[in-house]
This record gives C-alpha cells, structure tokens and sequence, in this order.
C-alpha cells in the first residue's frame, strides 16, 4: 500500500491528506470525474430541453401548428413534429449551443442521425395513419447569457 502526504496551499489553507491509500485516492478522483460528467449532462440536457420550448415558441409565431415533441421510435427521437400546410408533416431537429465556436449547430446532424430521423418518422406517419408529404428542417438555436439567436432552415436535408 502506497500511502500519499500531499501539500496544497490553497487560498492560504493548509489542506493536508495524510496517510490516504493510491487506491482510495484514485477512487475518490473517479467519484468527482462521475460527479462533474453528471452536472455537464444535466446542464446539456437542460440547454437542449430550453432549446427545444423556443424553437417551439418560434414555429409557433410563425404560424405551425404542433402535433408532438420529443416522439420516441427505437433509438431515435424526433424533437418537434409540426403542421403550416395541409399537406406536410414538418419533423424538426433542434440543434442548441451555447456557443459556436467549434461549429454552428446545424452542422451536429450527422448523417446516422439523419437515418434515424427518416426511420422515426417513418414510424410517426404510419402509427398516425397520415398520408401527406414529410419535410425535415432544421431549427439552430445558440442560447447564452448574452445571445439568444434562432434560425430557421426548411428542407434542410432530403430523404429516399
């Protein structure tokens, strides 16, 4: 057993760990790194879920009608399922980010993501007995303390 004395100076307090085992040490780091991952995921998914109630505001004022959010079909989830024209069903992607530095949030959707979304709503149209048109859009949401920027892009990509 490997015991660790360890010094810090912190805010001018001692902290001291003395006669803590490597293991327990290690263990109690994996315990934080739990902790920490957990906070960031609920805030992602918190930024998300925020995300997802403006964009449904915003398809909202522009005159949609919603028929469902968050529509669960295997492994794939379609945000906001929605209704302008008679005859389109409009499924909705919401991408939300606090910041586009590594990239704009419309440019997540990965192709596997687009396969899943074609499946669900595949599964949407038939379980709902509907026979009209599907459209797939896009609705880019950056969300911070500063910025609240929404944008809007129909026909965003194409199914076969």
């Amino acid at each position: 057993m490997i015991t660790i004395i360890h010094t810090n100076k912190v805010n001018n307090n001692q902290c001291y760990l003395l006669g803590v085992s490597a293991e327990k040490l290690f263990k109690f780091n994996e315990y934080l790194v739990d902790e920490i991952f957990k906070r960031e995921m609920a805030h992602h998914n918190e930024l998300g879920k925020i995300g997802e109630q403006l964009a449904t505001e915003f398809l909202q004022k522009k005159g949609y009608s919603i028929l469902a959010r968050n529509f669960f079909y295997n492994k794939a989830e379609i945000d906001i399922i929605a209704q302008k024209e008679d005859d389109t069903i409009v499924m909705i992607e919401v991408k939300t980010r606090n910041s586009s530095f590594f990239g704009d949030p419309q440019s997540f959707v990965t192709a596997k993501k687009i396969k899943l979304l074609v499946k669900a709503a595949n599964e949407y149209m038939i379980v709902n007995n509907l026979d009209k048109e599907v459209r797939f859009d896009i609705i880019a949401v950056l969300k911070n303390k500063t910025t609240q920027e929404i944008e809007h892009f129909e026909n965003a990509f194409y199914h076969f």
